[in-house]
């Protein structure tokens, strides 16, 4: 089983903000992380678990996502997601980061875990370490999914 960490910061929401991401094969680790300008929390929750997905180079192995963001762990596990898919999205956030998330998600079929935030689990406060980090980074790009919505 493919075991995938993540968490996501914004300071400000919005404001600055980053992902950090875990995944974890057998012995193998891997550590992901990225900082942008001007995002949200939910986004960079959102972002966190796409990555980890992009990287999964195995298609046949059952993966297991732990996040502390029941927006997206909910949006998921309850099927909210599907409902917004048939209204092409109708009034809801972060749009193009769902429609980035459902080929994933038809093609890797993860499942999703709730786990709390800031309550000692080792693979989340490391990737809240690294998504803090990356926000506080210098020279952060664009969220362009994000800024393009503010205009």
């Amino acid at each position: 089983m493919i075991r995938i960490y993540t968490d996501g910061a914004a300071q400000g929401n919005p404001g600055p903000g980053g992902y950090g991401t875990i995944l974890k094969f057998g012995a193998h680790v891997k550590e992901l992380s990225q900082g942008f300008r001007l995002t949200t929390n939910n986004r960079m929750e959102l972002l966190a678990v796409i990555i980890g997905l992009e990287a999964i180079k195995k298609n046949d192995l059952p993966i297991m996502v732990f996040s502390d963001s029941k927006y997206v762990v909910d949006a998921v596990e309850k099927g909210w997601l599907w409902n917004w898919e048939k209204k092409n999205f109708k009034d809801k956030a972060n749009v193009d980061l769902w429609l980035r998330y459902i080929p994933l998600h038809r093609k890797l079929k993860p499942r999703f875990t709730w786990i709390k935030g800031h309550a000692g689990h080792p693979e989340n406060e490391r990737c809240d370490q690294l998504a803090v980090v990356a926000a506080n980074g210098t020279h952060l790009p664009a969220d362009e999914g994000y800024e393009k919505g503010l205009n």
